[in-house]
Formats: structure tokens, sequence, C-alpha cells
């Protein structure tokens, strides 16, 4: 019994951790207002918070073996709690700022020592279950936060949705203090690696920056961009240089000699890619586009996130029974592809069911992907070495989720440009049709008793915004089959899969 309490405690501080990576997107506008701040400076509460999440978790493994897993779990949770509220008692948005990234920090550990933890809590041979259940966190988590943040701002005020995690991270904090105990096999360390986690700070930092802000400075047009993307560049290369060269690295990267863990992170920042991307483009698609209420938004994504939770547990089943991990994989991206065909075929006369019936195979896939990959990733592992995996891996789904983001940010602004530049090219004189819904127009708002001048104004202002809602419609169109492509353009590289000879077949990847 104690067990199982603890297993879904550490679930449940990962789901927290995941939802808050999310849930602040929707309450921009509202921060931005109440605060008194412009709604490009209220976006450094997302990206102080990422850029914070991705330097802590490739260092989790180090750190909970230096101050003890028990000490940096809890530790982390209650930083987590203190400082969400903190958030909510901010005055002035860079104080906000401040205090996400340190709320950032904590959060680190409950994603991947709460993976560790799991993994640890069942026995070889049902791996397959505990990715499972542990998938159940890191899928339902980014595809709440909005719909959680969205209704908590239409009937309450932002600052509940940090208020949020109080009472869970009170909780969490508790049990951990009561069952959580040490592994049983503990990674050696040395003396601390200072000059790794300087190199890792810095380059992951200026990395997370670019992806996060590169879009909405207008790329390299922007000094600071430029900066920030060399030192990433330098800083990095010169990281992983020192990490395999020093005898106690801070971020043990000979663990990506295993095959499996290096095929599974890259699959894994795929599976990032979608997962986030689709959260950020299909609520702003249903309410921008749609003007579907953040309420009637979340009753989209129920159905899907619903049959998700089934389909993480029928997925490890099947892997318990023998079903090839290869054929779930695939299964599971082209069920991703089909929805993402499905999405870029929406028009604004879409519907309720137009939309959460191709989020049910989204949902559906992305299960199917989750376990496999997240039993691949730890399973050629030595168990001291399942924490620093782990890590590893899930420090690759941030950084997909930040640089899909990236991506289709750019991408949509550039295919809004082209479409909008091919309607209006149709929008002239000679054109019949055009000229006669103009005449429509204008005929609507003079019998409305505008004089002929202003109804003809009303009547361009018009055309115009049906020009910009169509142009947006085809963008997003665009960006739903970019991704669909993107997760279809990685299925080659299983290639390199090979079934093991005995025992029930699975994923085994040669280390030679």
């Amino acid at each position: 019994m104690k067990r199982k309490i603890l297993l879904f405690t550490v679930i449940a501080a990962a789901m927290m951790e995941l939802i808050d990576i999310s849930i602040v997107n929707v309450a921009l506008s509202h921060i931005s207002g109440n605060l008194g701040a412009t709604l490009e400076d209220t976006s450094w509460v997302i990206t102080s918070y990422a850029i914070a999440n991705v330097i802590i978790i490739p260092m989790t493994s180090f750190l909970s073996a230096k101050l003890g897993r028990r000490n940096y779990y809890i530790g982390s949770v209650i930083a987590f709690t203190f400082f969400s509220f903190m958030c909510g008692q901010a005055t002035g948005i860079w104080e906000l700022v401040a205090f996400r990234f340190m709320q950032g920090m904590g959060g680190g550990a409950l994603l991947s020592v709460s993976q560790a933890i799991v993994f640890e809590l069942f026995p070889k041979e049902k791996q397959n279950i505990a990715s499972a259940l542990f998938g159940v966190g890191v899928f339902i988590g980014p595809t709440i936060g909005p719909t959680l943040g969205g209704y908590i701002t239409e009937y309450y005020s932002w600052p509940w949705i940090f208020y949020l995690n109080i009472p869970v991270g009170i909780t969490v904090s508790a049990i951990c203090f009561a069952l959580l105990g040490e592994p049983k096999i503990k990674p050696l360390t040395g003396k601390i690696d200072w000059l790794g986690i300087f190199l890792l700070a810095v380059g992951v930092s200026a990395l997370q920056t670019v992806l996060e802000r590169g879009e909405t400075e207008d790329w390299f047009q922007t000094n600071y961009i430029i900066y920030l993307t060399v030192i990433a560049g330098f800083a990095i290369l010169l990281f992983i240089w020192w990490e395999l060269r020093v005898e106690y690295p801070v971020v043990n990267l000979r663990v990506l000699k295993s095959k499996n863990l290096s095929i599974a992170a890259l699959l894994t920042f795929i599976s990032g890619v979608g997962i986030f991307t689709s959260v950020f483009l299909t609520p702003v698609y249903a309410q921008r586009l749609l003007n579907f209420t953040p309420s009637q938004t979340g009753l989209l994504l129920l159905p899907g996130a619903c049959l998700a939770i089934g389909g993480l547990i029928i997925s490890a089943r099947l892997l318990q029974r023998g079903v090839s991990p290869l054929f779930m994989i695939v299964t599971g991206m082209c069920l991703f592809g089909f929805f993402s065909w499905q999405m870029s075929r929406l028009n604004l006369q879409a519907g309720a069911l137009d939309i959460s019936i191709p989020l049910i195979f989204r949902g559906v896939g992305l299960a199917i992907v989750t376990v496999p990959l997240t039993t691949l990733a730890v399973s050629s592992l030595q168990p001291k070495d399942i924490p620093q995996g782990a890590a590893l891996n899930n420090m690759m789904r941030q950084l997909g989720g930040s640089f899909g983001l990236a991506v289709v940010n750019t991408y949509l602004t550039t295919r809004n440009a082209v479409h909008r530049s091919d309607i209006v090219a149709h929008i002239t004189a000679e054109n019949p049709l055009a000229v006669q819904r103009l005449a429509g127009y204008t005929r609507f708002f003079a019998a409305k008793g505008f004089t002929p001048l202003a109804a003809h104004d009303k009547a361009i202002k018009l055309l115009d915004s049906i020009v910009v809602k169509q142009s947006t419609v085809l963008s997003f169109g665009d960006a739903y089959l970019l991704i669909g492509c993107i997760f279809l353009a990685v299925l080659p590289t299983l290639v390199l899969a090979r079934r093991k000879k005995t025992g029930r077949p699975q994923v085994m990847l040669s280390d030679h």
C-alpha cells in the first residue's frame, strides 16, 4: 500500500511540474494588464521557467547523488511550492519573472527524479507498466495546462494558477517525508564539477532564450539573439568536451553510448515537438478563429486526454505480451500524422466534433509512442545510470517543445504573409467576384445609415478582416502539416533497431 501511495505521489508531482510549463500561456494578457507590463515583457514569465527547467533537469542525477535523493527531492518540492506562492504574491513583472525562474529550478527534480523513483518501484520485467504510469503525467500535464489556466483566469484570477500548486506541494512533501528513502544503488560522486555547471547553465540558458525569444525578436535581425546563439554554440560544445574528459562530470554524457538511449532521446525530442506544438496550436485555433471559450476548448481536449490514459495502460500490456515496440512507435507516429492532416483541413465552419475527433487520434498516437520510448531510454542502462538517462531524456522532451514552438511560430508568421499576398492578389477590379462582394458590403453599411464614403471604408475593413482570418486558417493548416511531416520524417531512424534474439520480443539496439 505504501508503495502505491508513493507511486501516485511522485507522478502527481511530475504532472504538477509539467502543468506549470503551459498553464501560464493563456493568462499572459491578464498578467500583463494587472501588473502594468507589456505583453513582450510578460512573455519572460514563460521563458524564465523554461530556462530554469532546462538548466536543472540534466543535473538532477548529480544533485540527487551529492545531496541525497530524499533531501534533494523533498527540498525541491518545498522550493517549488514556496515560489509558487511567491509568484501569486508578485506585484511587479520582473519580480514575477524572478520567482518563476526559482520555481523552475525547484521543478526540475519533480520530473526526472520522479521518473527514477517510479522505475525503482517496479522490477525489471514490469518496467513497461512503470513507463505507462509515468507517461500519464508526462502526457496529461502539458495537455490540460492551458485549459486549466484558461478556466482559472476566466472564473477566478491569475494568481490562482500558482496557488493551485500549494496544497499539492504540501501533500507531496509530507508523503515523501514519510515514505521516500534513498536508492539502493547510487552513482559515485567526487569533487563538484563547477566548470561543467557553469558551461551547462550558460549554454542551455542562452539556447533556450534564443528558442523562446527568437521569433518575437525577428531572429537574427536582433543583435542579442546573434550573440546568444554564438555563446550557446561555444558553451555547449565546450561543455560536451569537458564532460567527456572529467572523472566526475555534473552530467554523465557517457550514458549516450547506449544506442537505446540515443535513439530514444531523438524520438523523445520529436514527441516533445508534437506534444507542445499541438497543445499550443489547437487552443489558439479554437479560441481565436472559432470563438470558443477557454472552458469549451478544455472540453475539446478532454476525450483525447481520457482515451490517452487508456492507451498508455493498454500499450504497456501489449509490450508485456510481446507486441513489437517498433510497430507501436510507427503506429503511434502515423496516428499523430493523421491527426495533423485532419487538422490541416479545418475551416471557419468547423465545429466541436471536427476538432475533438482528430484530437483523439493525437492522444492515442502519443500515448502509444510514450511507453516504448520511455522504456527504451533506460532499457540498456545500469541501475546507477538510470537517473542520468531519465534526466537527459526529459531534457530532450523539453528542448523539443521549445524548438517546436520556435519553428511553428516562425512558420506561422511566414506562411501567413504568403497566404495573405496570394489572397490579396486576387482582390482586384478585374475580379468580378471581389467587386461584387465589396459592393454588397458597401450596400449593407449604407443601409445601416453610413454615408457612401464611410460605407465604402467599412466595407474595405470588413473585407480585410476576412482576408486576415482566411490567411490565418491556411497558415495554421500548414503548421499542422509541418509537425506531422516532422514526425514521419524520423521514422527511418528505427531501422537502426533490431530485435533481441532471446526472451520476449522487445527493442534492443546494438551498442557496438
